[in-house]
């Protein structure tokens, strides 16, 4: 009976010690341990305007990640960004952010970037 009284308090101890383990690791991620902070990650802004030609294509990968026509839309995003320096934020809509992005029309008046 004693060595199983032992063993409870050893496990009830080490449970313990495991739980203030994930409490502290709790406490260093919401406080900005790891490198990331709770409020930068809130506050993160999309930057929609003044891209270099280098950076059009990562932003033209997002604004068509949720299309089904990959292939131009990503022509065309890119087409217009290299042009207006400017992609709006999103997946869609938000055109208003970038004038040059949202007046360029095509030959038959329809909307030119995606």
């Amino acid at each position: 009976m004693a060595s199983s009284m032992g063993s409870s308090t050893i496990l009830a101890l080490l449970l313990l010690w495991l739980l203030v383990g994930v409490v502290s690791s709790a406490e260093d991620v919401l406080q900005g341990g790891f490198g990331l902070s709770l409020a930068s990650a809130t506050k993160h802004k999309h930057k929609h305007s003044g891209f270099s030609p280098a950076e059009c294509p990562g932003a033209c990968d997002y604004r068509c990640s949720k299309t089904a026509y990959k292939k131009p839309c990503l022509f065309f995003c890119q087409k217009c960004c290299f042009q207006c320096r400017c992609v709006p934020p999103g997946t869609y809509a938000h055109k208003e952010v970038c004038p040059c992005y949202n007046n360029w029309k095509t030959k038959r008046g329809g909307p030119k970037c995606p």
